[in-house]
């Protein structure tokens, strides 16, 4: 037991579910979540796709817009939202949502992909918004994309974090990281 505890718990998880063999969501049938941003290389998207066509789930695509705040939260997973900024435009995120649905629609057409998708529109931290709408969907997982290599990349890594690692670490379904670019392993300086 731990100093102080009576039960021996720790109190930082008492209150948190914790991933459990019970809480596991069976693939088969049930939604993918799929994590992107706008500009983001196809290989995020297809390779959700490539999952949802085995395993028979709806693919639910979700860009969690940072500059945007959550007014109220839906059951199904979508959000009401506002701009941070009360002196923007406040349509602005109407252009990247079409652009967002023309970039995943292209994508998969391309690719000759069938599986079955939505598009929703979130806002405030991706790991939050994505970890609320998996609930919504009763996804099996979530897929997300690296970030693109370099110093902006790992400046931005340190000060965020890795919205995977934040996924991994604050809900219990598994998180799918689809690698965007990778790196020599004689170009890494750490020891590991």
């Amino acid at each position: 037991m731990r100093p102080g505890h009576r039960d021996g718990r720790d109190p930082r998880h008492a209150s948190v579910p914790q991933p459990t063999v019970d809480r596991i969501v069976e693939p088969g049938g049930h939604a993918l979540v799929v994590g992107v941003v706008p500009g983001q290389p196809a290989l995020v998207v297809l390779t959700a796709a490539r999952w949802a066509a085995v395993t028979g789930a709806h693919l639910h695509v979700a860009y969690a817009d940072t500059a945007r705040y959550v007014v109220e939260e839906h059951a199904d997973g979508t959000v009401r939202h506002g701009a941070l900024d009360p002196d923007t435009a406040d349509d602005a995120w109407q252009r990247v949502e079409r652009e967002l649905r023309e970039q995943v629609g292209t994508a998969l057409a391309t690719a000759g992909s069938s599986v079955a998708w939505t598009l929703h529109y979130l806002a405030g931290r991706p790991d939050r918004a994505l970890t609320h709408l998996a609930r919504a969907v009763d996804a099996a997982a979530i897929v997300v994309g690296t970030r693109a290599p370099g110093t902006g990349a790992r400046v931005r890594s340190l000060l965020e974090g890795s919205v995977a690692v934040h996924l991994a670490h604050h809900q219990h379904r598994p998180v799918l990281t689809v690698p965007l670019d990778v790196v020599d392993w004689s170009a890494t300086r750490s020891p590991w």
